[in-house]
């Protein structure tokens, strides 16, 4: 296999994880290169249920080696109750996992500046997770972040964090010196023993894993890049301000692992057989009738991160084919087409109106896009279980036609495989790379 990124094509909870671990048994390495905690990504395998939200997907791969690169935002916290949840499976880490040292840290002060925003009056409610992804990526853009290797000098840490975290505390206050709403406590005494047991046990995660991958791609090595979010999360693509704060298309890959453009072979758009969209922001297909509570039903529609339940829609082919656009996929991969399994009738959105014009290019301006109206194709149900099926054929006409047309809609990028079910073995093959 020639290394490859995987890319959320949507809105994001694509089902990444499941093709990441699917696609992993090709691979040597897995890298995840942007995002932080605010990402969930499940994965179903042997019987078990696996939610990561830093750790790569790949890690309950024996024998793969796993990268969190330098365009993460890292909680280490988190990270560290992953490791032990592994440990506690009997998935050993050691020796094949690192973190970038140039990762920046996602600290206690910044989770608490994210529940302040959200909650300040006046403010626009982006329907963030509360994770601190914001304000973390506003410390490095404005080059007052701490990053993963500062761990490295206590002394150095210890200098900056005091730092930060005083400056926070006026930040996350009313003018009378009150708490700005429901915040995190910033105990700095308290915060600080806690990260100096933290610093202990990261220490031996932590390298120049630019480095480490250039090497590993010299000596013949195979990488897979995991992406978290989705295309339309993208902080300069994405539906803006309804967005994350990091680059989550392909160009993402390169500048958040430090690899060159070459190192690129393949570019794989996960794509929903609906759509579905976590917190606020335009979603011209979104359905709040009985369809649409089906659909999160079926789907277990609920967000690995908060819980939150997604909203439902459509499948939006406009959307994706701007994904195609901005990413250049070279193979498609479908998932949760089993969900579909029940409807007498599916429809495909192949345009929008606005303003009584017809639109068949997805707009950039996302006050456009409140005020689209979905055009829409119906295609027939198959009305019949499909989660059994191993190959193209097993599937049901009206499902195989279903895909066909979503292919053709999508400027005829091949689909690799197809999902249809929540394991790993609930995957259809249909290309290779």
């Amino acid at each position: 296999m020639a290394n490859a990124v995987v890319i959320g094509a949507q809105w994001g909870d694509e089902g990444k994880a499941k093709v990441i671990d699917y696609m992993t048994e090709r691979a040597d390495v897995v890298v995840r290169f942007q995002g932080g905690a605010n990402a969930g990504h499940t994965v179903n395998a042997g019987g078990r249920r696996y939610v990561f939200h830093l750790v790569p997907s790949g890690i309950i791969t024996p024998g793969k080696v796993c990268v969190v690169g330098s365009g993460v935002v890292f909680d280490a916290e988190q990270f560290l109750a992953e490791v032990d949840e592994l440990a506690e499976a009997g998935i050993s880490v050691a020796d094949r996992l690192f973190i970038s040292d140039l990762a920046h840290l996602v600290l206690p002060y910044h989770k608490a500046l994210d529940a302040a925003s959200e909650s300040a009056p006046g403010a626009v409610k982006i329907g963030t997770t509360g994770r601190g992804i914001g304000p973390a990526y506003t410390d490095k853009v404005s080059r007052t972040g701490i990053r993963v290797g500062d761990l490295l000098n206590w002394n150095v840490f210890l200098k900056k964090f005091i730092r930060n975290n005083d400056a926070a505390k006026l930040r996350v206050q009313t003018p009378d010196g009150k708490p700005a709403g429901d915040i995190p406590d910033l105990d700095e005494d308290e915060i600080i023993t806690r990260y100096h047991k933290i610093r202990e046990r990261l220490l031996p995660f932590i390298k120049d894993t630019a480095f480490y991958l250039f090497n590993a791609e010299r000596d013949g090595m195979r990488l897979l890049f995991e992406g978290a979010q989705g295309t339309f999360l993208d902080v300069d693509h994405g539906t803006y301000p309804f967005v994350t704060s990091s680059n989550t298309t392909v160009g993402g890959a390169c500048a958040g692992s430090g690899v060159g453009p070459k190192s690129i072979g393949h570019c794989i758009g996960i794509v929903k057989t609906y759509t579905t969209r976590v917190g606020n922001g335009p979603f011209p297909t979104e359905l709040t009738d009985d369809i649409g509570f089906h659909l999160r039903a079926t789907g277990n529609e609920f967000g690995s991160t908060t819980g939150r339940p997604r909203r439902c829609g459509w499948f939006d082919s406009l959307l994706v084919k701007k994904a195609v656009q901005l990413n250049g996929f070279t193979r498609l991969a479908l998932t949760k087409l089993d969900v579909l399994n029940d409807l007498s009738e599916i429809k495909i959105c192949v345009g929008y109106n606005i303003d009584g014009k017809k639109v068949d290019q997805y707009p950039t301006n996302a006050q456009e896009l409140e005020y689209a109206k979905p055009i829409y194709e119906t295609m027939p149900g198959w009305k019949q279980d499909i989660s059994k099926c191993k190959k193209l054929s097993e599937l049901p006409n009206a499902a195989t036609d279903y895909i066909a047309r979503i292919q053709k809609l999508c400027y005829d990028v091949p689909v690799l495989l197809i999902s249809v079910g929540p394991d790993r073995a609930d995957t259809i093959e249909v290309a290779g790379i």
